[in-house]
């Protein structure tokens, strides 16, 4: 389905979160801590998803996040976290964050966070593009596949 790249300082929550993608039909193109080489080998990937936890919602970690947008910006990018809430929602996603995914993981959940991010991006970007084409009326229409997106 779609190549996917996990961040993550424990090697532990990595292998789960790999295990959990690839029984979901992703590919997992790689895995590793968050340092910043690699960072640089993660994005000569290419990844479709991205799945990382920077620790604290503090400024190095929202850094990461913003380098992350830039060097992929048609990436999705998921925090990976035990503790998410309001504040750090609304700050991550002004990082670039498109959807979160808790620890610790539930297969089912991790999924469907995934597809619906995929959902809910596909059809905005549809949105986007019949309102600019002017053909307005799109709540008949599916979402264009995962693969397209």
């Amino acid at each position: 389905m779609l190549k996917a790249f996990i961040l993550d300082n424990q090697a532990v929550a990595r292998n789960l979160l790999g295990s959990v993608l690839t029984m979901g039909g992703h590919e997992v193109v790689g895995d590793s801590n968050t340092n910043l080489s690699n960072l640089a080998r993660m994005v000569r990937l290419q990844p479709q998803i991205v799945c990382i936890d920077i620790g604290e919602a503090n400024q190095e970690g929202l850094s990461t996040l913003t380098r992350l947008r830039k060097e992929l910006p048609k990436a999705l990018i998921f925090l990976v976290s035990a503790k998410i809430d309001a504040e750090t929602i609304q700050t991550t996603q002004q990082c670039g964050v498109n959807g979160y995914i808790v620890k610790p993981f539930n297969s089912v959940a991790v999924l469907t966070s995934i597809r619906n991010t995929i959902i809910r991006i596909a059809t905005q970007k549809k949105t986007k593009a019949s309102d600019a084409d002017g053909s307005g009326d799109n709540e008949s229409s599916q979402p264009p596949a995962a693969d397209q997106v």
